[in-house]
């Protein structure tokens, strides 16, 4: 069977097709990626020589394209990864969020529609199973308070342009199913961290500003929260919603691992000075608080007993487990030893 996964040379689409190629064997992949800033195929070395991944560089807005792919490779699942998401870039430059996070998801819906349907309901011979996978974020809820959990019956309250363009992009996917059946599941997620993220996210860059010896930068008063999941719990929770999930159905995956931002750049400090300790005293000396960034969501926390209880899944990495992979990984990329 052949599956399309759009923006697979980003961060966790590329760690996904991974996974996917370890566990099932009987899918062939076909990555599509305009390779901006977030995509890299450097992301893709471990599977690119794989004879069931194809790799096609592309933009998810080129409808002509988008349909050729599905026609051409009989698309019969979808995982769509693809998205601007960086909340500074969407701030200075929100219009290239909504063409990719609005304007692309269309695309890809409109192509499957076309490609697995008769009509309204009406699911063509062969595409009986066929299914469109949305990722998204927690994000869209917008802030919480001290207190309480997002779940899937939570408002959304998207509060800067990339929330926003990801909401959406989720309202659309609810739309395909709503209004022509189209077989769609939606996942959103808290926070993630692990091998292959942009150098632009915290996490990298915290362990990458800590290296070279520069300030730590830290928005406001650092104390800011987020549920951080570890990335390949991630993957291991699409596969189970896409396997198992129901459609139209959203779930939730959240890493049960609230942090403060100053809590996390002074975990990651603790750890380089375990594996390469400064000769003047500890990397959190070089922490440096910032000018907080407009529309600043305060905290994000996910309850994922939905999924948890209806289709099994739940993070199983520590963070301070995963803490500790990720700060390996990021060392070699960085010190290269």
């Amino acid at each position: 069977m052949h599956i399309l996964i759009t923006g697979g040379a980003g961060f966790i689409g590329a760690n996904f097709i991974a996974y996917l190629l370890n566990n099932d064997p009987h899918c062939s992949v076909i990555n599509l990626d305009l390779l901006t800033y977030a995509g890299s195929l450097q992301n893709t070395e471990a599977f690119k020589d794989n004879d069931r991944y194809t790799f096609i560089k592309g933009d998810i807005c080129d409808a002509a394209l988008v349909q050729d792919i599905f026609q051409k490779y009989q698309i019969k699942a979808v995982f769509h990864f693809a998205a601007e998401s960086h909340v500074d870039n969407s701030i200075s430059s929100p219009k290239n969020f909504i063409r990719t996070n609005v304007d692309g998801t269309f695309c890809l819906l409109d192509a499957a529609k076309n490609t697995w349907m008769e009509g309204p309901h009406q699911l063509k011979i062969g595409f009986e199973k066929a299914r469109f996978h949305h990722i998204s974020t927690d994000e869209v809820y917008g802030s919480l308070g001290s207190t309480g959990f997002f779940t899937e019956d939570q408002a959304y309250a998207p509060n800067s342009p990339y929330s926003a363009s990801k909401a959406a992009s989720d309202f659309l996917v609810r739309s395909y199913f709503h209004t022509y059946g189209l077989n769609v599941v939606t996942t959103n997620c808290s926070n993630n961290y692990g091998p292959h993220q942009h150098d632009e996210k915290l996490i990298p860059t915290v362990i990458r500003k800590a290296l070279e010896g520069a300030d730590i930068p830290i928005y406001g008063d650092g104390k800011n929260i987020r549920d951080w999941l570890y990335v390949t719990d991630h993957c291991k929770g699409i596969y189970t919603v896409y396997s198992k999930g129901k459609a139209g159905e959203t779930y939730l995956l959240g890493g049960n691992a609230e942090r403060t931002n100053l809590e996390i750049v002074a975990e990651i400090c603790a750890v380089l000075d375990r594996k390469l300790p400064k000769k003047d005293g500890s990397y959190s000396s070089q922490i440096a608080f910032v000018k907080d960034r407009p529309g600043h969501d305060f905290r994000y926390a996910i309850d994922f007993t939905k999924v948890s209880k209806e289709l099994g899944w739940q993070p199983e990495e520590h963070f301070s487990s995963g803490m500790e992979k990720t700060v390996d990984w990021y060392i070699q990329k960085y010190k290269g030893n």
